[in-house]
């Protein structure tokens, strides 16, 4: 099995393939601190990570906004005293797409 952590987001567009329940079953156990989420019909992997503070929050709410530029792939995040929540789903595709499953991953090694 690939490691998420080491594979590069490609670009998605609407006609992209989303995760299969196959795939995602694959992927989970390499994120095992992410959650599948529905909102608003959507399926989103989601988060929260803790810290001690705002500030070491906020240091690591600027990382993962890094790592979202590098990748060209977004997240919603929500950051607050202490705490920071990640979600990752791809617009294009209404859903998960391997994008996301990369990204939780990669911001699990932040």
């Amino acid at each position: 099995m690939p490691n998420l952590a080491q594979m590069k987001c490609v670009a998605a567009r609407a006609d992209s393939p989303r995760a299969t329940e196959e795939e995602i079953q694959t992927w989970l156990p390499q994120i095992p601190e992410w959650r599948i989420v529905e909102r608003d019909g959507e399926p989103q992997l989601t988060r929260q990570y803790k810290f001690k503070n705002f500030a070491d929050a906020l240091k690591f709410t600027n990382q993962v906004g890094a790592l979202a530029e590098a990748e060209d792939h977004h997240p919603q995040l929500v950051t607050e005293w202490g705490a920071v929540t990640v979600r990752w789903w791809t617009h294009a595709v209404k859903g998960l797409h391997r994008n996301d499953f990369i990204m939780a991953a990669k911001t699990d090694q932040l």
